[in-house]
């Protein structure tokens, strides 16, 4: 049987299992640990290295047996734990995570580093205990013989056969499982060793197998192919689940011990295998945090159990199922062209009598309706929790903070706010830019804090929290805020327009110009001018903006303001001459309609309008984007007002049609970037209707108005000339 198809499955678990590994990891209060944190990060360790055993992957298995002995001395007390004892834990947890992605590329991993980072583990164990952690490197010269290794053991009890001989023997029922599907699973059991006996029908097929592989590895494996359900494990001799003798305290249930001086458990422990003939098979450990503690290893407490998780799975309680993303894009997909072909023909039953057609008009609104739900449940399955993004700043924090020499507090509020899965994974990249500017410009050093009455340990909080059809996250720090005096000087001195009555707004934004630093110095973490333009850039292609709010000596708040999904919007339709476009509703304010005296102009061709004490910078669509047989009187077109970027403007369009939702196709990717627009859509009409950028258009309004304004300035010396 071909394993290489559950590849991805275990890579997927794993790095989920290294994710809360370093969770806890980060949690952990060195002077006392909480155990149950301690075994959870040791289970997760384990589940890995079977999984890794399992599938072939030797570097991973041996660099996890290494790392897993570390963590078992830990919980049990045999090795004190101090901050650099974690560090070096984080540490391997991050080769860990470098060697997956290695197989997961096909490859195999660094083997300098991989010496490295044993050599590491091996020298903790001999610094703090004098014990050696495990076998040598593969490939490497053989160690001295050294004290015997102790075979950790799980919490869970085990239980063994009464009898010697029949130690290393498993009886592995398969249940409900297809003539031809069992084949090909006892082929995969006979990789585990050496198969004794057979029998059974396909309700319950049972293999008497002989095998120095764990019990928890083969469940591992095993689990990748068949339900947890369909899969029952107990030593030879045992009792099965459901036998009447499985209640019986004398069937051969007992605590297991460590079978040292025998010389069959040193080479089960020179081969890192852990013996642990449990009654009955459990799912392998996906949720770590989850004790394993087994009830008093009955197994038909156990059955108990199984039956009771099997049915809460069947009832929806926490089921869950793995989903290609690809898959979902197909779906919404679907569902964007579902919702073109209902506004076609909802436009064209607009079109007819409704007194003729009334049944029509009814169903085309239940359609409607329907329509609308389809999409929110669709696109719900595209959004993610913050705590995706937040979960990866605690370990980023930590190691910066402690390179730069300063005590950070790190707070995350809003962890179940959800976001479309695709801006969560590009607004990473961002988000780690703002974070490591706060950390090195914002928060000061402890003496300094502590000098200007501050805490010593600075306060760095990462929000998230919806507002309207946007999300907003915040990175928010209590420190040095931003200094107007330094901004303005540095600006000057990179060549940046500036000019001595800017807002403290225009002042903070300078900071996104490219090449822009206040830096004193030069180091790995800033100063180089490059991040924060990045990140602006970045936010405005995903449809968002970026807002700096600053008071000196207190801190600084960085928003991002971004819209929940891509895929679908709700839309204003505007006309323009004959053309149509598309508002996003969320940058919509109001409408109204212009007065002569509300309109200002000003130097240089610049127009504003006046809005109830607030001058709005004034942008002609129809000029902007070369539209013809528009209204070109203002007072005769209709001002929507739009806010982009934290700026609020006034559009001037002909004739508001009314709000709609439309599915957003990605201009660049069909056609080619077109200032002022950030992406089409279809019409109800079968018509292509291009989506507006508020921002976008406002500055390309400006550049026509600028190149419009030389060359009027041009023209009579040309005539003199001629």
């Amino acid at each position: 049987m071909d394993i290489s198809e559950f590849y991805e499955t275990f890579f997927e678990e794993a790095e989920e299992l290294l994710g809360d590994m370093e969770r806890h990891l980060l949690e952990l209060d060195v002077d006392e640990p909480d155990p149950e944190q301690l075994n959870a990060i040791f289970r997760a360790a384990h589940s890995i290295k079977g999984g890794a055993g399992t599938f072939g992957f030797d570097v991973l298995q041996h660099t996890t047996h290494l790392l897993e002995n570390l963590l078992d001395y830990t919980r049990h007390g045999e090795l004190v734990l101090r901050r650099d004892i974690v560090d070096t834990f984080l540490e391997a947890k991050d080769m860990l995570h470098d060697q997956l992605d290695a197989y997961r590329q096909g490859d195999e991993p660094d083997p300098e580093a991989f010496e490295r980072i044993c050599q590491t583990l091996k020298q903790l164990a001999l610094d703090e205990m004098g014990k050696k952690v495990g076998h040598d490197a593969p490939g490497a010269a053989p160690a001295a013989k050294a004290e015997p290794e102790r075979n950790p053991q799980p919490e869970s009890e085990s239980s063994g056969a009464s009898d010697g001989s029949a130690e290393g023997r498993l009886n592995i029922a398969l249940l409900g499982i297809a003539d031809k599907d069992r084949e090909l699973l006892v082929e995969e059991l006979a990789n585990f060793g050496e198969i004794i006996e057979r029998r059974g029908d396909s309700s319950r097929y049972e293999v008497l197998l002989e095998t120095s592989t764990s019990v928890d590895d083969i469940e591992m494996v095993m689990c990748f192919i068949v339900e947890p359900e369909q899969l029952e494990i107990v030593a030879a001799g045992a009792p099965a689940a459901g036998d009447p003798a499985a209640g019986d305290p004398a069937a051969g249930v007992s605590e297991a011990e460590p079978t040292s001086g025998s010389a069959k458990s040193e080479e089960e422990s020179e081969k890192g295998g852990q013996q642990q003939g449990e009654v009955t098979a459990k799912p392998p450990e996906k949720t770590p945090e989850q004790p394993a503690k087994a009830e008093s290893g009955k197994p038909a407490a156990k059955a108990q159990d199984k039956a009771k998780a099997k049915a809460k799975a069947a009832s929806g309680g926490e089921s869950s199922i793995r989903v290609p993303v690809n898959k979902v894009d197909q779906i919404i997909n679907l569902v964007g062209e579902l919702i073109i072909t209902q506004s076609m023909l909802d436009q064209t039953v607009s079109e007819m009598d409704a007194t003729q057609a009334g049944s029509l008009v009814n169903g085309m609104s239940l359609l409607q309706r329907n329509a609308r739900d389809l999409q929110e449940a669709v696109m719900s399955i595209r959004m993610v929790p913050m705590d995706y993004v937040f979960s990866r700043f605690p370990r980023l924090v930590r190691d910066l903070a402690a390179k730069l020499d300063k005590n950070v507090e790190l707070v995350t509020e809003g962890e179940s706010t959800e976001l479309d899965k695709s801006l969560t994974e590009r607004i990473i990249d961002p988000l780690t830019h703002l974070v490591r500017n706060s950390l090195d410009h914002g928060i000061e050093s402890p003496d300094k804090r502590e000098a200007a009455g501050k805490s010593r340990t600075g306060r760095l909080t990462l929000s998230a929290q919806h507002q309207g059809g946007n999300i907003l996250i915040e990175v928010k720090d209590d420190g040095a805020g931003l200094n107007r005096e330094k901004l303005l000087a540095k600006a000057e001195a990179n060549g940046v327009p500036t000019a001595e009555n800017m807002s403290d707004d225009d002042v903070w934004q300078l900071i996104f110009a490219p090449g822009f630093s206040t830096a004193d110095q030069v180091s790995d973490v800033s100063g180089r001018g490059v991040g924060m333009d990045v990140v602006k850039r970045n936010i405005q292609a995903m449809g968002g903006h970026v807002e700096i709010q600053s008071r000196q000596g207190q801190g600084t708040t960085t928003r991002i303001v971004l819209p929940l999904t891509l895929a679908i919007l709700d839309g204003m339709s505007i006309k323009v001459g004959k053309e149509m476009f598309i508002l996003p509703l969320g940058t919509v304010l109001e409408s109204l309609q212009p007065r002569k005296e509300d309109i200002y102009a000003m130097a240089g061709d610049d127009v504003v309008m006046k809005v109830r004490d607030e001058y709005l910078p004034v942008v002609a669509v129809h000029q902007a984007l070369d539209v013809s047989e528009a209204e070109t009187e203002p007072t005769d077109c209709i001002a929507v007002i739009v806010q982009g970027e934290g700026r609020r403007y006034a559009l001037l369009v002909d004739d508001l049609i009314g709000q709609q939702q439309v599915v957003v196709k990605n201009l660049e990717t069909n056609y080619r970037k077109v200032p002022g627009v950030s992406a089409a859509t279809i019409l109800g009409d079968g018509s292509v209707a291009l989506i507006l950028d508020v921002t976008d258009l406002h500055r390309l309004s400006r550049t026509k108005r600028e190149a419009q304004s030389a060359r009027r300035q041009t023209t009579p010396a040309k005539e003199v000339e001629v």
